[in-house]
This record gives C-alpha cells, structure tokens and sequence, in this order.
C-alpha cells in the first residue's frame, strides 16, 4: 500500500512538472557587460538543482572522509566489547557445562578486555556490571576447583565499589555477590562465616528465598536448632517448599529441639516456643511427652500434652496413623503413676466406646493396675493380650498379667505368662 502511495505521488509530480516546464515562456537576463545572456527560466531552476545536489554530495563525501578515524575507532571499540561480551558468555556456558578451568580462563579473558578498554579512556555504560559478573564467575570456577586463593581474590574485586553505575544496580550485584561468598562458606562447612555473610545483607535482601535457604542450612549445620525453626517458619510461609515438606523440615526440627533439652524445665520452654499449629502435630507431642517423662517431669503434665492426642485418637481414630496410636499408649503407660479420677474415667469411657480397640483395653488393664483394681485389670489385660499387634505392648501385656498371676499367687499361670512375654520379647 505504502509503494502504491508513492508511486502516485511520483506520478503527480511528474505530470505538475510537465504542466509547468512545458508552458514556462519565461527567462533570466544575465547583464555581465558588455555581455547579455539570455536563458530559459527551466535550464536556471535545473542549473540550481544540479548545483546543489553537486555541492551536498561533496558535503557528505567531505563529512564521511574525515569521520574515518573516529568510525574505525568505533569499530575497534566494537569489536573490543563483542570480545568481552562474547568471553563472559563462553565463561558462563563452561562454568554450566562443569569445565571449571575453561570457564575460569573465559572470564580472565573478559576481564582483560574490559581493563583495556578502560585504559582507553572508552568508557562502556555496563562494563562494571561485566567486571563484577565476570569476577563472580571466575571465583565460582575457582570454588569448584578447590582453589580458595583465586576464589577470595576474585570475590574481593567483585565487592570493590563501582564507579559510574546505577546505584540500585550495584547494590543488586554487591548482594548476589555476598549471597555466593556465603554458599561458598556453607559448601566448606564454615557456617559460622556463612551466618556473617548473611548478617552483612540488608534486611530486605536477608529475607529473600535464597538467602533464608542459605541460613536455614548454616543454622542447622551450626545446631541453632531454635533459629533453623524460625528460618524453616519463614521459608513455609514463602512457599519455598512443598506443604508436606515444610511440615516435615518443621516437625524434624521441633523434634531436634525437643530431644535437645536437658531438663524438664528447659523442654517446657521449648514446648511452649513452638507455634499452636506445630504443637498440635501428634508425633511431636508424643515425642516431647516421652522426653518430658524421661527427664523426670510431672505425670500430669505429660498426660496434659498428650490430651489432644488423645481426643484424636478417640474421636476420629482413623486420621491418626497406627504408629502414632502406638507410641500414644506407650507413652500414657508411663504417666499413669499418679492417675487421677478423670482420666481413669476418660480411659474407661474410651475403652467402652471402642471395645475392639485392643490398645485401649491395654491401656485401660494398665489404669485399672494403677488403680489397684486387680480383678478388672486383670479381664482387660486377659482380653488384650492375644489381640494385640504391637509386639512390644503384646510382650509387656504378658509381664502385668504374669504381675498379677504372682499376686494371686499362680505360679504356674505367672510362668505362662512370663514364658509368652519372653517370645513376644525376642
């Protein structure tokens, strides 16, 4: 469409043109004494435009003549820069493709253009953002190939201050270069140095996924248990993991941090430190119950812990996972010492709503023993006993029954039953 407008107004200049040169009578007297020219008003307006096209094109031949020298110097200064840009990309290719010492001459290379093209006094607008990359490439070549000398010196002039840049631009190549030095510490197992580096970033960028994922292993290299859950926290909150595998780095650390604790005292805090949401996990109220009767804490306190457990595990026994039930009943056998009133009855009304439930009449024969209810222990550890799938509740099943049978004095039902706990056992 745009040729056939222009060939239209070519053709309506070409038809004015003859219009006005064919009927044109005029002329132009040139008195130059004792001479007189006459001539054709079309021959002067041709004569001007000849001459002028002449005179322009001298201009522009003159002006390109003398634009030789700075255009090849251009062109050299072009070529310089394709070559560093050229050598930073084959820098970074190599680095992927594992060829740490290609990688790391490619970039000594980039390197070299960029300092000869500064010494030229040609100033590139993005060659400091090529001098901080291609040293950060060359230090991360020189981490792979266990050469921590080169890998400090290149990551020092990559931090050096940049002249001539945009700030937010260095501040963002400053950042991603204190990131890399401290994965470069985690990777040499110095998580103390890695933690410093981080410490270093600003707030905002010490919040960035990498920089949370960093710190997360530093911390748990380091055992800051306390601060590796604060970190995980943050990562799940991100979105960073999975939900799964956010509950499960969380529920492993919460764990860590249980089994840490030396004394109840200790542990409590630890408890009372986690989030609602992660005491409310199953596995790690029963593992801090354990823990807690283990270092000797209060019965009722354990059982307290495990209350939501245990409402779990009578009101919808079908979410809880087997192994949980187990170490749930396991656990409550070591705080019935002191076993009040409620909870017999809790265990009781339990054991009733779910009279298949071999664990609960387990749990129940156990309260009952507690309670020195002796003949109604004995029918529920009776019925439990052959029943039960757990090995290590059907052995110490055998050992109460055998408890009992001594009592009433059976030594042959107590041998029996010491006989059956001692297969089980094995």
């Amino acid at each position: 469409m745009r040729a056939t407008l222009w060939l239209l107004a070519l053709f309506a200049v070409a038809v004015a043109s003859a219009l006005f040169a064919g009927n044109n009578q005029g002329t132009v007297t040139v008195f130059w004494p004792p001479w007189r020219l006459d001539l054709s008003l079309n021959l002067v307006l041709l004569g001007l435009a000849l001459a002028f096209t002449t005179l322009y094109a001298a201009l522009r031949g003159f002006a390109a003549l003398i634009a030789l020298p700075r255009q090849a110097q251009r062109w050299r200064l072009q070529q310089k820069e394709r070559a560093m840009h050229g050598a930073l990309l084959d820098a970074l290719a190599q680095l992927m493709s594992g060829r740490f010492l290609r990688s790391r001459k490619a970039a000594q290379v980039a390197l070299d253009q960029e300092a000869s093209l500064r010494s030229t006094g040609s100033a590139l607008p993005q060659a400091e953002s090529v001098r901080v990359l291609a040293n950060l490439v060359a230090a991360d070549a020189s981490h792979a190939l266990q050469d921590r000398g080169e890998r400090e010196r290149h990551l020092e002039a990559a931090l050096l201050p940049p002249t001539g840049m945009a700030s937010a631009l260095a501040q963002d190549l400053r950042e991603g270069a204190q990131l890399r030095a401290a994965r470069w510490s985690l990777d040499d197992r110095e998580p103390a140095a890695a933690l410093a580096g981080l410490a270093a970033l600003p707030q905002g960028a010490a919040r960035r996924t990498l920089a949370l994922r960093i710190k997360l292993k530093a911390t748990r290299l380091s055992q800051q248990t306390q601060e590796a859950l604060e970190t995980a926290r943050l990562l799940g909150k991100h979105r960073a993991f999975s939900p799964a595998a956010a509950q499960s780095i969380v529920r492993g650390l919460a764990t860590e941090l249980i089994r840490s604790a030396h004394d109840p005292e200790q542990l409590t805090a630890s408890w009372l430190a986690l989030d609602a949401s992660e005491r409310a996990m199953p596995e790690l109220a029963i593992h801090a119950a354990q823990r807690l009767a283990e270092l000797g804490g209060e019965p009722a306190q354990v059982r307290r812990w495990l209350e939501p457990v245990w409402q779990q595990l009578v009101e919808h026994p079908g979410n809880l996972a087997e192994l949980d039930a187990r170490r749930l009943v396991r656990a409550l056998e070591t705080a019935l010492d002191s076993l009040d009133a409620t909870w017999l009855a809790r265990i009781e009304a339990a054991q009733l709503a779910n009279p298949r439930d071999t664990r609960l009449q387990y749990l129940a024969g156990v309260a009952c023993m507690q309670r020195q209810l002796w003949g109604k222990a004995q029918q529920l550890l009776a019925q439990a006993a052959p029943a039960l799938q757990d090995s290590g509740l059907r052995a110490n099943a055998w050992r109460h029954l055998a408890r009992l049978a001594e009592q009433r004095g059976d030594t042959e039902g107590a041998l029996a039953a010491w006989k059956r706990a001692a297969l089980d056992a094995a």
